[in-house]
């Protein structure tokens, strides 16, 4: 259910650690009363301090009410676009890139008002991001709404997965962590010797993917052995009849009807690897993973007994790591300019203070200030992260890219749950993605 609390206006003097956002030019600001509301998805640490920020916001601001509002994370994709339909969208909201794009592509967001926010211009705002970061949700040819170099999202986080490793676990069944799994093929290696059952019932995994995801974890699976979801000129779907066929293969093989390694139908493995209860030896997860097993499981989060490994890459296969995603604050392109400009005024705020999103939810901006300083530099393992990210590709993203993962997610399951083969299941999924294609061009 939606938790939504309205946070009373402050008129006390601004918290330590305010920052002012000034009108530019002479004229008078405009000081007449703003309420803006905030939709976001379920993070309870996140939550304490966004809502802190938008407290120490309103006593700056005295003239502004901020409502926030948070939503499960499984909904707020369908939440959001059900909200524009009916004209009643929040002022403020954020998706990953993949779910927003579909938003974004519409018009319906709106473009970073960048002299307000004390910039010269877009580039200069961009220039304190690392390279690349802003451009998908700039229109940075005029093509997509006519206004040539305008940017219309800010990154809460950027994201991509390695593998978190129980090395107590490895070394309980024999195994050297040290000598982690570096292809798929070792990967299912590891697995078979790590699992245990009860009759056909898994009661302790090796790894496990996250199912449902799949634009992001799996896909640089099919591009390691030189698939592509969509053709360089935009024409094919689904494309790399064999890379298909093996990446569909290796995920049978993995699945009930195989080796029986994991399956959708299990529990989720990133919270049961914190537990650390001889459950999940390894799983795919980002840098936000090490607050969160620090929330639940100190003592866990503080022994030699995790490390962080690699994404893995098939035997021979083009060197390509987990695909990076982002969570974009946007602005409702709905609301008044004036609301507009109060809005994104309240978005650079919060994320001015990229370190304190690091250091208390270990969500990483792609800021400079963020990434180049020792902060990050020094929490655990994210010189792996860092060193993956060379090798990453930005998640796929248009208008209908989560139509795409819907059709991969059928495709997988079908292999894993079902006797649907691997060549079947590629050419519906073709079939099915090249209608979606044609109906776009």
């Amino acid at each position: 259910m939606k938790e939504n609390r309205t946070i009373k206006k402050l008129k006390a003097a601004a918290a330590v650690g305010a920052v002012l956002f000034l009108s530019c030019g002479n004229k008078t600001p405009d000081n007449s009363p703003v309420t803006l509301s905030l939709w976001t998805h379920e993070d309870p640490n996140r939550q304490i301090m966004e809502e802190e920020f938008a407290r120490t916001y309103m006593a700056e601001h005295p003239n502004v009410t901020i409502t926030y509002s948070v939503y499960p994370s499984t909904k707020i994709q369908d939440i959001i676009p059900a909200a524009y339909a009916a004209k009643n969208a929040p002022s403020i909201w954020n998706l990953e890139l993949q779910k927003a794009y579909p938003i974004f592509v519409q018009g319906l967001t709106a473009p970073i008002p960048v002299t307000e926010l004390g910039y010269k211009n877009e580039a200069e705002l961009e220039a304190t991001y690392l390279p690349g970061m802003l451009a998908p949700v700039t229109d940075s040819d005029g093509k997509l709404f006519g206004k040539k170099g305008k940017i219309y999202g800010l990154p809460l986080e950027m994201c991509h997965y390695c593998v978190y490793i129980n090395k107590k676990m490895f070394r309980n069944a024999g195994l050297d962590p040290e000598n982690y799994p570096k292809t798929w093929e070792e990967m299912m290696s590891a697995s078979e010797k790590i699992v245990q059952r009860n009759g056909d019932i898994i009661i302790r995994r090796g790894f496990d993917f996250r199912y449902g995801d799949w634009l992001i974890s799996w896909i640089p699976m099919v591009e390691q052995l030189g698939g592509k979801l969509i053709s360089d000129d935009g024409k094919e779907a689904i494309v790399g009849e064999a890379a298909w066929i093996k990446a569909l293969s290796f995920m049978k093989e993995w699945g009930p009807g195989g080796k029986n390694l994991g399956s959708p139908s299990m529990t989720a493995v990133r919270r049961m690897f914190d537990n650390d209860k001889d459950e999940v030896a390894m799983h795919l997860s980002g840098v936000y993973q090490e607050a969160r097993m620090r929330t639940s499981n100190e003592s866990f989060f503080n022994s030699d007994d995790w490390a962080v490994i690699p994404y893995p890459v098939f035997e021979g296969g083009r060197h390509i790591s987990n695909t990076y995603y982002f969570q974009y604050y946007m602005v409702n392109s709905q609301i008044s300019e004036r609301e507009q400009i109060e809005a994104w005024k309240f978005v650079h705020f919060m994320l001015s203070h990229g370190n304190e999103y690091l250091d208390k939810v270990a969500l990483v901006q792609p800021s400079k200030a963020v990434m180049e300083g020792e902060l990050y530099k020094s929490m655990p393992y994210t010189s792996v992260f860092t060193e993956d990210l060379k090798y990453a590709n930005v998640v796929y993203h248009s208008g209908f890219s989560w139509r795409l993962n819907e059709l991969i997610h059928n495709a997988i399951v079908e292999v894993m749950s079902t006797s649907v083969t691997p060549q079947d299941a590629y050419a519906n999924l073709k079939k099915q993605a090249q209608i979606i294609l044609n109906e776009e061009e």
